[in-house]
């Protein structure tokens, strides 16, 4: 499943790798937690449901349409949670970002040192121009992080999808090349 030209990120921190099968139990534990989903479009009940994640990334890259990261300590002995693009088309220069912590890790700034390294690998590996975020609008720590990171709010798509029976609205963020990582 690991290929051998993945691109390995890092941070004075943290480590952006592959995921690998041992990851398993990890991504399973983030994305079955009601907390950790609550604004997260999948979730998961078995163990074995959520090797549809692992191949789901595996996808990602085999098809260009993306690619996500395993966010790791340096040791490589702490999971983090997962952090990537996805949606990505070529033919408009243009991904949708994406990420996800374990609860344990939440409010401690990590998106804030990973998301730079992220957007810079978009524009300067992927040839992308637009980065785009999708958020819920009841997600107030995730906007926060998009502001805070130079992401601008483009508008809000009201009662555009429907989640657990109820109409959502969804907070569209999107950082071009131009703008600058900051």
């Amino acid at each position: 499943m690991a290929s051998h030209n993945f691109p390995i990120l890092q941070t004075e921190k943290f480590v952006l790798r592959q995921f690998v099968e041992s990851d398993l139990s990890a991504i399973f534990k983030g994305l079955s937690d009601p907390e950790v989903i609550q604004y997260y479009g999948i979730s998961f009940k078995t163990l074995e449901e959520t090797k549809e994640q692992l191949q789901f990334f595996a996808d990602l890259e085999a098809n260009e349409t993306g690619i996500w990261w395993a966010i790791c300590s340096l040791d490589n002995q702490t999971f983090y949670g997962g952090g990537g693009f996805n949606n990505r088309s070529k033919e408009h220069k243009k991904a949708e970002i994406g990420f996800w912590l374990l609860k344990d890790f939440w409010g401690q700034g990590i998106m804030t040192e990973i998301l730079p390294l992220l957007c810079q690998y978009g524009f300067d590996h992927l040839d992308l121009h637009r980065i785009e975020g999708f958020v819920e609008t009841e997600n107030f720590k995730c906007k926060k992080a998009m502001q805070k990171l130079a992401f601008n709010h483009e508008g809000t798509m009201k009662d555009c999808e429907i989640k657990d029976g109820k109409f959502i609205s969804i907070d569209i963020y999107a950082l071009l090349k131009n703008d600058g990582v900051q």
